[in-house]
């Protein structure tokens, strides 16, 4: 540092010398000379008071605050002090929103004698193939088409519809049970992980009836040979996992909003009896556990703080208290646990950090797989001292970056709904805010995780994997078999594998195929990347035992990698970079990504 100049003003002023002239006094200093005066009348002041003097020099602000220590520890007065604060962020309140109850059942009578609003049938490119008359050589069409006097036919081929997958057409009929016909395409037909083409289907119904306030509507396909009792019962699920979904809209931040019209859905030649409602009512509580993700994602950061979300924890564990307990940490019990890393990212909010720690036991029987699943918590990522600019950085969507935590409390709440048995799960989650403060981390600074190792931090807005370094060391310290961590963590993988698919990393091709396969049954994509050990040499400080970012180059590997250091060997391990399907940009709004694979992989390591 070079010397300062002999300062000869009165005491705490601060001026600009200027050679040959006067001392010039800058609008700082005149607000210090002022302060100065305050002080001094305020020295005659009983001392029952006490000052605070508090400089923010980089703002050039100095603020004083005079406080009664018997008032300021009053309940009322820290009501006061909540309310305030509340205030000065929008004064926003989501609307309380019941979400009426769609039912749906299995019917066995004619299909063109059904009365109700839509009867929508899935089609593939093959069902459309007409004969020389222009007459459908599929019988479930060509029975349609008679009964309207080849008015399916007819507008099929005006509109050109031959059912691509995306292709759907409405028609208006009368003089039979159904108002409207709606021919939904279905592609070739439905391969491999065919649930995300029936999904499809489901949400070409909710769309439908949406616009046209239909009440109650009728589901078949036009193919229904060949499906085995086991695959009509995955594809009547499908179905309506998308018309559930698709009917749902996050209405709570808007002053207007519609109330959904659909009451009821009829399928048709997809199975019956108490194997259906069995697979019905497992659908309509992994979709219960979406909605809760995709809300709690949607919830802007003014609204949705880390205390909110332990709320949410919380709430899950008192609406199902017999297999749920839940613990909240606060700053001094993540202390006590030499929680460093995450409390150095939580440091410069004024929102303090909560630890979240859910704990499912099955309500009978005994465990036999314990499972962690641990969710990044970010409430909100402004990057730091490493601060967020410039066009595609994102920061007004900054809000997403608890995706991970909000498909580990969507699973929670499904979980506690389906009740698997000889599984104990733990949902963990290191919730916080990454912001800037005189109290933050800064580059450079060295942090100390809950299992000792050191991370020079080269970079504040590679924070996430900071938090979740000390919840994957709180995971092992459960006793767990197997961790799956999901993160919205890398820009990197969204580069590499676009907005759709989730990149996987694990040292375990055991459990790869367990979550790939997983994912295969809830329709969700997943592709698995290299954990390429020589790209550790990036991460590589000087001064501590690691940094926490290795640079542009592989940097979702390099962001996995860091995660490994904080995993016993003894666990099998799993991280999910969930950056690009989190959020849909079409819609604007949040997609509840991960939670159905979460879910289906539990069950699947469960006993019943």
């Amino acid at each position: 540092m070079s010397k300062q100049p002999p300062i000869h003003p009165p005491p705490f002023s601060i001026f600009t010398l200027i050679p040959n002239s006067f001392p010039i006094y800058t609008p700082l200093q005149m607000a210090t000379s002022a302060a100065i005066r305050v002080l001094t009348l305020l020295a005659s002041t009983p001392s029952s008071f006490f000052t605070n003097f508090r400089s923010i020099s980089h703002l050039g602000i100095i603020s004083i605050s005079v406080k009664n220590p018997s008032l300021s520890s009053s309940p009322r007065n820290r009501r006061m002090a909540h309310v305030v604060a509340k205030a000065t962020l929008g004064l926003t309140h989501p609307a309380q929103i019941d979400h009426p109850k769609i039912y749906f059942a299995a019917k066995e009578t004619d299909l063109v004698e059904w009365k109700g609003d839509i009867l929508a049938v899935g089609v593939t490119e093959k069902d459309m193939t007409k004969d020389k008359n222009s007459k459908f050589q599929n019988p479930i069409l060509e029975k349609l088409d008679s009964k309207l006097g080849g008015l399916l036919s007819e507008v099929s081929s005006e509109e050109d519809f031959t059912g691509k997958a995306g292709q759907s057409t409405v028609i208006r009929v009368a003089g039979v049970g159904p108002k409207r016909i709606s021919l939904i395409g279905l592609g070739k037909g439905p391969t491999g992980a065919y649930t995300s083409g029936y999904r499809a289907l489901g949400e070409s119904v909710a769309s439908t009836a949406k616009a046209s306030q239909a009440n109650n509507v009728a589901i078949t396909l036009a193919s229904l040979e060949g499906l085995t009792p086991e695959s009509k019962l995955a594809t009547a699920s499908a179905i309506a996992k998308g018309t559930l979904l698709g009917s749902y809209e996050d209405n709570r931040f808007k002053s207007e909003s519609k109330k959904l019209s659909l009451e009821s859905v009829d399928f048709f030649g997809l199975g019956g009896g108490p194997e259906l409602e069995k697979k019905l009512k497992y659908t309509e509580d992994i979709c219960s556990g979406v909605i809760l993700g995709k809300e709690l994602v949607n919830a802007p950061a003014n609204v949705l703080t880390p205390g909110v979300l332990a709320e949410e924890a919380e709430n899950i564990a008192a609406t199902y208290s017999d297999v749920f307990t839940a613990k909240i940490l606060d700053t001094e019990q993540c202390k006590e646990l030499k929680m460093g890393s995450y409390l150095g990212v939580a440091a410069a909010s004024t929102n303090p950090p909560k630890f979240i720690h859910l704990c499912y036991k099955p309500p009978s029987g005994s465990v036999k797989t314990k499972l962690a699943l641990v969710g990044k918590g970010l409430t909100f990522d402004s990057g730091g001292y490493n601060i967020k600019t410039g066009p595609g950085c994102s920061i007004e969507l900054m809000k997403f970056d608890m995706g991970g935590s909000a498909a580990v409390l969507g699973a929670a709440k499904a979980l506690g709904q389906i009740k698997p048995l000889g599984v104990e799960v733990h949902f963990i989650v290191a919730a916080c805010e990454n912001m800037i403060s005189g109290t933050g981390m800064r580059p450079g600074d060295i942090l100390t995780a809950s299992n000792g190792k050191t991370i020079e931090v080269n970079n504040t807005d590679a924070e996430g994997r900071l938090t979740l370094a000390d919840a994957l060391v709180y995971a092992c310290n459960q006793g767990v078999d197997k961790i799956v961590d999901l993160a919205t963590l890398t820009g990197a993988c969204v580069v590499a594998l676009g907005p759709s698919i989730a990149g996987i990393f694990t040292p375990s091709d055991e459990l790869s195929k367990e979550v790939v396969a997983a994912a295969e049954v809830a329709g969700e994509k997943l592709w698995r990347l290299p954990m390429e050990e020589s790209y550790w040499d990036s991460m590589k400080s000087g001064v501590a035992d690691m940094v926490n970012t290795g640079g542009r180059q592989g940097g979702s590997i390099t962001a996995a990698l860091f995660l490994k250091q904080f995993v016993d060997e003894k666990v099998q391990w799993l991280h999910i970079d969930m950056a690009g399907p989190v959020w849909n940009d079409k819609k604007k709004a949040a997609t509840g990504f991960a939670i159905p694979t979460l879910v289906e992989w539990v069950v699947s390591n469960s006993a019943s």
